[in-house]
């Protein structure tokens, strides 16, 4: 067997300097104008670099690439940035969860692998491997994902996809032996595996070429031991390119319960079983509501518990009787300062958490909705990983912040006791790291929430590197997680800020509103006022003042820096979306309409065309000094988009500071799948920030 080590030294190979003048790899144009409401005409130069397999394109990005890394290295060397995150990458930390019998962990056993599926019986026991991803292929880079344990605790299904891509394959692993069965299903995708019995339910979907439109998802239930040729077509909507869906199990199998949501148009339908009843085929439970939105969690006592929003109320937790299915009994109070981020279901009490601009708050209630206990947070923290039978009294999760990794305690919702599984220990002094937590004003007035990371002792001169990052976006509640690069950078003197902003959903629905949609330049407006903020009050000055954010957040820095090219010194958006014309016509971005716009209406198209980054780069601006950072598989943002913002870029005699493009190879919208290359790519965007913020 195996045995688990979750973080090991790595090792920089030794790297010639060299000495040479920044020289952008040359990009051809060919022009395509496209014609919006027979009045708009938007010439787009590089529409050939869409083409991400055609040779020519591929020979583009391996000359960006070979361009970016001899940069890259130099200033990791320069700036000794990765051999001091892999430094302080070397923590020892467990991060257990408790499903039936057992308690899993996700792990890394060697520097270049990626990370392993390890179990245990008791939390005192030595982790041994159960799925190692290096059984499954030694050609592609296999990332593990989500998995489930039958409820008889004898088979664990799990999904694992090969070089970054979303599209995922299934597999089943017995418990007792350690070996694969025979089941393997392939073409799922955004899919959960809820177990029925002798089977699970899966979710497949149909997508045109490698960047084509995803569409038409359908649910099967597979049974052990069947062939995928042979499973059950439970619901499906073939042609429906705006459709998701979420279904799950309860967790004593009575109900199996789908919620189908269009989109586009913001409506649900729920359908489900009660296997009670005698009958396993679905029945609908909710029709075209367009109200609220519900997102179910389990059963209790015959009734449904599920989390409920609409566009004016925050999330609130709510009991449904599917005799009476429109009827909804609430359970707790909403609370003024706080939203709710999760709720883990029992059998007589909820454990909820509500979030207060990073202060997380952990409340045990009983499903009549009343408080029994309630545990407040540290600023910039995050409470996650929550697991546990619902039929037993013990919980794990975990506490984490910036600096700090991962803290594992072992609740008892009855009793209350908070008991530590084991310590955790860092190679540095986070006693020397200090947090705080501000409000700034946007332009609007609006006074926006600000975190800010630096060491103690900090004087304002203007004279410190700075990182501004953000997300704000998608509603998502922003929470903070342990990064070595953070460590690094503050430890050499920098301040870390994280701004809340608009878009995102740490001040609730309206929050959220204001920053999607036709609100979207809020989101920009909030993160150009968060840099204004860090210069006018002598936090940096704007020779020191960089900029990152991955994903939205990276559309997010990218927008802000060609509106305000003045304020930052170092750009490095991640796997941004930076053509928004282009965006929704690929993957998933038909989706993603009600967050960015759409170029369908003529309002919406007005409102894109004036934030995209892609279209408003200007022929006469020296930009900020840009790492833009995408990966080959990227399927959630395909690569094209940074692809196209490079060659722009970086096209223009204006354009004097360097701006390079980093592609990830075999990997996807999450990166880097092996602990070395993890390492490395926070060593690539930290040295790159430092290098040109301290000009070393």
């Amino acid at each position: 067997m195996h045995r688990m080590y979750l973080f090991a030294f790595l090792f920089f190979p030794i790297i010639n300097l060299y000495s040479q003048d920044y020289k952008p790899v040359p990009t051809r144009t060919s022009p395509v104008t496209d014609t919006f409401f027979c009045r708009y005409k938007v010439v787009d130069q590089y529409r050939w670099l869409e083409n991400t397999q055609s040779p020519e394109v591929i020979d583009w990005v391996d000359q960006q690439n070979k361009a970016s890394s001899k940069y890259l290295e130099r200033a990791c060397r320069r700036t000794e940035s990765f051999d001091l995150i892999n430094h302080y990458a070397y923590t020892r930390y467990d991060n257990p969860q408790k499903l039936g019998k057992y308690y899993f962990t996700n792990a890394y056993y060697n520097d270049h692998g990626g990370s392993a599926i390890f179990f245990q019986t008791k939390l005192d026991a030595n982790p041994e491997i159960l799925v190692d991803p290096m059984e499954i292929s030694t050609r592609d880079k296999i990332r593990i994902g989500s998995y489930s344990l039958s409820k008889d605790s004898k088979l664990l299904a799990f999904q694992f996809s090969r070089n970054g891509s979303d599209w995922q394959e299934a597999m089943v692993v017995t418990m007792s032996m350690g070996k694969f069965k025979n089941d393997h299903l392939t073409g799922l995708k955004f899919s959960h595996l809820a177990w029925k019995d002798d089977g699970f339910f899966y979710t497949t979907h149909s997508q045109d070429g490698k960047f084509g439109e995803t569409y038409g998802p359908k649910v099967f239930y597979h049974k052990i031991g069947s062939t995928q040729e042979d499973d059950h077509l439970v619901f499906g909507r073939p042609y429906s390119p705006g459709v998701t869906i979420d279904y799950l199990t309860s967790s004593d199998e009575r109900f199996f319960i789908l919620k189908e949501r269009n989109e586009t148009k913001g409506i649900i339908n729920v359908f489900y079983i009660d296997y009670q009843s005698g009958s396993d085929s679905l029945k609908p439970l909710i029709q075209n509501m367009k109200k609220f939105n519900l997102d179910f969690l389990d059963s209790h006592d015959g009734k449904l518990i599920a989390t409920a929003y609409s566009a004016k109320t925050n999330r609130s937790i709510v009991e449904i009787n599917p005799a009476d299915p429109y009827h909804w009994r609430g359970i707790g109070d909403e609370f003024s300062d706080a939203v709710l981020q999760d709720v883990i279901p029992f059998a007589d009490r909820l454990v909820a958490v509500y979030n207060a601009n990073q202060h997380p708050n952990i409340i045990v209630m009983d499903y009549k909705g009343g408080v029994l206990y309630k545990n407040e947070m540290p600023v910039a923290t995050s409470v996650g990983g929550f697991s546990g039978d619902p039929a037993d009294e013990e919980l794990l999760y975990y506490f984490t912040s910036y600096t700090v990794p991962p803290i594992v305690y072992k609740f008892n919702i009855k009793t209350f006791k908070n008991e530590l599984t084991q310590q955790t220990s860092v190679t540095f002094d986070y006693r020397d790291i200090e947090y705080k937590e501000l409000e700034y004003p946007s332009s609007d007035g609006v006074m926006v929430p600000i975190v800010l990371v630096y060491k103690k002792g900090l004087v304002l001169d203007g004279n410190h590197p700075a990182i501004l990052n953000a997300y704000g976006g998608f509603g998502i509640i922003s929470q903070p997680s342990f990064d070595p690069g953070i460590v690094y950078f503050v430890i050499q003197g920098g301040v870390y800020a994280f701004a809340n902003i608009r878009g995102g959903g740490d001040k609730g629905i309206k929050w959220a509103l204001d920053g999607r949609g036709d609100n979207k330049q809020n989101s920009f407006d909030d993160f150009i006022a968060a840099a204004q903020y860090l210069l006018e009050n002598k936090y940096t000055s704007r020779s020191k003042l960089a900029a990152t954010g991955a994903s939205n957040g990276g559309l997010v820095v990218a927008a802000s820096a060609i509106q305000r090219p003045d304020l930052f010194k170092a750009v490095v958006p991640v796997v941004a979306p930076l053509d928004m014309l282009r965006f929704e016509k690929f993957t998933i971005g038909h989706w993603h309409t009600d967050e960015y716009g759409t170029v369908k209406d003529s309002s919406s198209f007005k409102k894109l065309l004036a934030y995209s980054p892609y279209q408003n780069i200007e022929d006469n601006i020296n930009y900020p000094s840009m790492l833009v950072i995408t990966s080959e598989n990227d399927d959630r943002v395909p690569p094209l988009n940074s692809f196209k913002f490079v060659a722009r870029l970086q096209n223009r005699v204006s354009q004097v500071n360097p701006v390079f493009l980093k592609t990830e190879m075999n990997a996807g919208h999450n990166g880097a799948s092996t602990l070395f290359n993890s390492v490395q790519s926070k060593a690539y965007i930290y040295g790159f920030i430092m290098n040109e913020l301290t000009n070393k």
